[in-house]
């Protein structure tokens, strides 16, 4: 089974989609649609799922594959923002909460540079919680 990066996006519309780079290694389409990140992968699986059978039904070769969901910074700022403040957000990546705001809003767009530093930021926030413990 191959693995394959599954891109989520908010659209304009507050509703969130994903899709796959057209160069990805599989022979089929997918997309998955929802008002939340939730309902978009669960279309997504399903739609996944109906293609698989569609395969075998028709006795076609199915490339079966892993997704794993990765976001752009908005998309990102927008799922997660009632989660992780954009002042905390600042905090761990010493960009400004306004300029967060406004990738989250998509009135401007982080650089590659800033773009890894947020994604710095996170996975060493991620790190030391997934060191805490409770007692």
């Amino acid at each position: 089974m191959i693995q394959i990066k599954a891109f989520v996006a908010r659209e304009k519309d507050g509703s969130y989609s994903i899709f796959v780079d057209d160069k990805a290694p599989i022979n089929y389409g997918l997309v998955g649609e929802g008002n939340t990140v939730e309902e978009a992968i669960a279309d997504w699986n399903g739609t996944y799922e109906a293609m698989k059978m569609s395969y075998a039904e028709k006795g076609l070769e199915f490339v079966e594959a892993q997704f794993s969901f990765v976001y752009d910074v908005p998309s990102f700022l927008a799922y997660y923002g009632s989660l992780i403040s954009f002042k905390g957000l600042s905090k761990l990546t010493g960009i400004s909460a306004a300029q967060l705001s406004q990738y989250a809003t998509g009135y401007r767009y982080p650089s590659p540079k800033t773009t890894a530093k947020i994604q710095e930021g996170l996975h060493s926030l991620a790190k030391e919680l997934s060191q805490v413990a409770l007692i």
